[in-house]
């Protein structure tokens, strides 16, 4: 693959993140929205496809600069849904990874 389509993948995971950002501000907070049903399922949505994409990343500049184990691991806890969700793990997630995701990818 081309680098455009590493870049394709990392203006999707932007997407997904300003979705991220939009859910929470459009319930007030990151508690509320784990807490209202269509919220919670948006965002766990949000987070298996940044998983996913950032699995895609094919350049090993780009993989070397992105957590994309701990996204795929993530990504696959939602899918599969092992002893279920740890709301509180997404939580964190959501508080101080996500951010720190966005900026990299900005960086790139």
């Amino acid at each position: 693959m081309s680098k455009s389509s590493d870049n394709s993948r990392l203006e999707f995971i932007l997407e997904m993140i300003e979705d991220i950002e939009y859910i929470i501000a459009d319930d007030g907070s990151i508690t509320k929205s784990l807490k209202n049903r269509k919220s919670k399922h948006a965002l766990l949505m949000c987070l298996l496809q940044i998983g996913e994409t950032l699995n895609r990343v094919e350049s090993l500049a780009l993989q070397e600069q992105l957590p994309i184990k701990g996204a795929y691991d993530v990504r696959n806890f939602i899918a599969h849904d092992y002893e279920g969700v740890n709301l509180a793990l997404i939580e964190k997630i959501l508080r101080s990874l996500i951010p720190e995701l966005k900026t990299t990818i900005k960086k790139l």
